[in-house]
């Protein structure tokens, strides 16, 4: 009689814990995974999916003033909210279907429940029934901060989770919070006509982003309409009617509809039991693991948003195919975070890959930075001012390139493989040895050859 009721038990039904049990069973293992809310996780049901969907029909609006320039009369356009929402309920519902279809015919088992730990190998399920498993993968991903920084009134306010969902658009939004969720979210209502307003904390917006490409973005959202008040906190959100008032240090009053709260998120490890088993959570409720995503209790992991490496989709999957290599297939692996790109989907979008101008400085390089702006093509014909911005940072010693960035149409796209190009450790000589396709924006990354500045740290 085997001694576990499973060889891997997997916490969390999101991208990550959906990969190794998939895997993990497709090896002839014994796997069980538990899910209370929707198989999927963050990105499909409440993250990267349903928001890209948002992204998309928010980008029709500049399609439809380009239109005129090239010959189109599409006439007066409508945007109807409730049928963006309806079909995007329908597409994430159909991708549900597809992770937990994949997952069970791999031979795992799905339990709808939420579990937490009772022992190091025991789980127990929300319904009470008692699981045993020789290895338990912790997958839990994030949630949305629900607070104002200890300001009364985080209880009138929404989160990412709830803005798919609202029953109609509102008249007016306060976006709180500068990082690239708050901004997505700002871009997406903006464009569907809502009058927005983003307080941020810091000077500018998009801390952690190289300079260049938070100053272009804040000052294309400005140029939009986008209303931006930097350098201050609220107070207070109080509620009037259905009027929400945010007070801020500024000695502001706001008014709006609705107030989205994109401070950011935290680990979801609440109610997990982790107190039973000795594992003693890091800032925010981190699970701090080793190199190969073991916890402190030798069979127990945790990968993805949970261990905060690397709060990206693609991350969490690498991790636990990285999982599945060290655990059940006998190749320790440890997961490569180096040269992750990354992209905002704002408009115009960010595309970003390596170091930035400060960290390449803060390293200890010193470094040669190309950089062009310029008008693409497609918007030069209706007298658009929307600048593309493009930049090279490249080490003086070896001319290796340490990081692109990229903020215009199509950087997403095009970072991509440009990541694969610095992976494989490309020069700035071999960027400028690659004929360019013409005409394209992405032909600038290898005809920029005039040198903009050196720094050095």
């Amino acid at each position: 009689m085997a001694k576990f009721d499973f060889d891997l038990f997997v916490i969390g039904g999101g991208s990550g814990g959906v990969r190794a049990a998939r895997v993990t069973a497709s090896l002839g293992f014994k796997v069980g995974v538990a899910e209370g809310s929707r198989m999927g996780g963050t990105c499909v049901i409440r993250g990267c999916v349903p928001k890209k969907l948002y992204v998309y029909a928010s980008r029709f609006v500049e399609d439809f003033e380009l239109a005129p320039s090239f010959g189109w009369d599409v006439g007066h356009p409508k945007f109807d909210w409730a049928t963006l929402v309806k079909n995007k309920e329908r597409e994430i519902t159909r991708i549900e279907a597809v992770y937990k279809g994949g997952v069970e015919n791999a031979g795992a088992t799905v339990y709808p429940e939420y579990a937490a730990f009772e022992d190091e190998h025991t789980i127990r399920l929300s319904s009470g029934k008692l699981i045993t498993a020789d290895k338990i993968l912790i997958a839990t991903g994030g949630k949305p901060q629900r607070d104002l920084a200890g300001a009364p009134g985080a209880q009138f306010c929404d989160v990412s989770d709830d803005a798919f969902d609202w029953p109609k658009l509102p008249k007016k939004l306060i976006v709180a919070g500068g990082g690239y969720i708050a901004l997505e979210f700002a871009n997406i209502f903006h464009a569907f006509g809502v009058d927005t307003t983003v307080v941020v904390r810091k000077n500018k917006v998009l801390r952690g982003f190289d300079e260049d490409m938070r100053d272009a973005l804040q000052a294309s959202m400005e140029r939009r309409g986008i209303k931006i008040l930097t350098e201050r906190m609220f107070t207070a959100v109080e509620k009037e009617g259905n009027t929400i008032i945010a007070k801020t240090t500024a000695g502001e009053r706001l008014e709006a509809d609705k107030m989205l709260l994109a401070w950011g998120r935290v680990p979801n490890t609440q109610g997990l039991g982790l107190e039973k088993v000795g594992i003693v959570t890091g800032k925010n409720g981190r699970i701090d693991v080793d190199g190969y995503s073991r916890t402190t209790v030798e069979n127990i992991y945790a990968l993805g948003d949970v261990t905060e490496r690397i709060n990206l989709t693609p991350v969490a999957i690498h991790e636990a195919m990285c999982f599945v290599k060290t655990v059940f297939q006998d190749t320790p692996t440890k997961p490569d975070h180096h040269l992750v790109a990354t992209a905002v989907f704002t408009t115009p979008e960010i595309g970003t890959v390596g170091m930035s101008e400060e960290s390449a400085l803060q390293h200890g390089h010193a470094i040669d930075v190309y950089k062009s702006t310029f008008r693409p093509m497609k918007i030069v014909m209706a007298g658009m001012q929307e600048r593309m911005v493009m930049k090279l940072i490249v080490e003086q010693k070896t001319d290796k390139v340490l990081g692109c960035h990229i903020l215009g149409h199509d950087a997403a796209e095009i970072i991509q493989i440009v990541a694969v190009a610095l992976k494989m450790g490309a020069t700035k000589a071999q960027f400028d040895a690659t004929i360019a396709l013409h005409p394209s924006v992405a032909e600038e990354l290898v005809t920029m050859r005039t040198k903009s500045y050196s720094k050095a740290p």
